[in-house]
């Protein structure tokens, strides 16, 4: 991944909108929280559609809020920047500061305004309140189309002053988009919109795991040479809901190194937790890695371990970057969460009860009692990522975008 800065300060053009011709590409701005190198999965997910799309021939925009100061260090002020990720426009907003995980920025419509008419779509992926509110502010009548990432779980507070927003922006959508069917018939929120909702499974680009560079090989042979036993991975951000302090727990009874790769605010409890419980020389924390090291990481691993334990989990792409890799996953059977339907049990991975670190090491157990049940599972994990392709996921995504532009310019005339 490589970008290229193009500008400090970004001077938008005023352009007039008109009728969309259909033999010109698609005008897309996608509104993010975030965008890679910053991790997570909506992060990921917007940089692979996106990059996608612009493969495809469409013209694409990304905005979203700049983490970092000119040093590249994560920062409470920041300023705006404009980059190219290949054929991708980022245009990263400078905030003020963060509150209680809200990004506060006013450079939205100093963009926004002056180029909307330059748009034949908008997209917002959510949760996103602080993008969310600007949208509804500019009151454009660009189609929007939203990719519900997942509800507002555990925020209470903010979920109650959120939520109002976000129907006013829900009842104007044109489409709102799932990655998962299972979802659906869980939120409370999302059923007044299930006219409009359609399912669009995340894609990522499979070719980074299935046909791995030779510095990913390097990097497994490495791990293996480390680590005598087995190693088990968790890969994302180190809160709540990933539930990491049921691995730690499960590693008591299982063999070999469990390996946590992320950041986040849990971190120093669940370093002292892996002291406390005696697994702290079995447990390697990792902030981040390399695509290569990931890769390889995946590939030297008897298995992916996904304890996450609420439907903030709502799919989970780091399941199909270990599937593609041909690393099984033992998930967790969360409620009406699309996680099983990623990795199904007993057909591409294991699944166990949430909260149950007996139940997951019981499982990991059983992959190296049966090493042929983990080679089976192998071979249906990388047959199964094949339907998480970023391209298709790209392809789609354009249908459902002329579609809800004509239904658009249909009501107009």
């Amino acid at each position: 991944m490589s970008y290229i800065q193009i500008s400090n300060h970004i001077e938008a053009p005023s352009v007039s909108r008109s009728v969309r011709n259909p033999h010109t590409p698609l005008r897309i701005c996608h509104l993010s929280k975030y965008y890679p190198p910053q991790p997570g999965g909506i992060e990921t997910h917007v940089r692979a559609i996106a990059t996608s799309q612009a493969a495809l021939g469409a013209k694409v925009d990304v905005l979203c809020v700049n983490t970092c100061d000119r040093e590249g260090r994560e920062a409470q002020q920041t300023y705006t920047i404009e980059e190219l990720d290949g054929n991708v426009r980022v245009i990263r907003l400078g905030r003020l500061l963060n509150v209680a995980r809200v990004d506060v920025f006013t450079t939205f419509s100093q963009y926004f305004d002056r180029r909307r008419a330059a748009y034949d779509i908008a997209h917002l992926h959510t949760p996103n309140p602080a993008m969310g509110m600007h949208w509804a502010l500019a009151n454009s009548t660009i189609p929007l189309v939203v990719t519900h990432h997942s509800d507002i779980v555990k925020q209470r507070v903010l979920k109650h002053v959120v939520n109002p927003m976000l129907k006013h922006i829900y009842h104007r959508a044109a489409r709102v988009l799932i990655g998962s069917p299972n979802y659906l018939a869980g939120s409370d929120f999302l059923r007044p919109y299930r006219d409009r909702v359609e399912v669009l499974p995340f894609g990522i680009d499979l070719s980074i795991y299935r046909q791995p560079t030779p510095a990913a090989i390097a990097y497994e042979r490495r791990l293996r040479a480390m680590h005598s036993g087995p190693i088990w991975l968790c890969v994302g951000r180190l809160v709540y809901y990933k539930a990491l302090h049921v691995a730690i727990a499960a590693l008591r009874d299982v063999p070999g190194t469990l390996m946590i790769v992320g950041k986040g605010e849990l971190a120093d409890a669940l370093q002292r937790q892996a002291m406390d419980i005696g697994v702290g020389d079995r447990v390697v924390f990792k902030q981040q890695l390399t695509q290569d090291e990931l890769v390889g990481a995946y590939r030297a691993s008897t298995a992916l371990w996904f304890p996450s334990n609420a439907r903030s989990e709502a799919f989970g792409l780091v399941q199909v970057e270990a599937m593609a890799s041909g690393c099984p996953v033992i998930n967790t059977a969360i409620p009406k969460s699309g996680v099983t339907w990623v990795s199904r049990g007993g057909i591409e991975g294991l699944t166990v009860p949430m909260n149950d670190a007996e139940a997951l090491a019981e499982a990991a157990n059983r992959l190296l009692r049966e090493p042929q049940l983990r080679g089976k599972l192998s071979i249906a994990s990388r047959t199964r990522s094949l339907q998480f392709d970023q391209d298709l996921m790209a392809q789609e995504s354009l249908r459902i975008y002329e579609r809800a532009i004509n239904r658009k310019e249909t009501a107009f005339v």
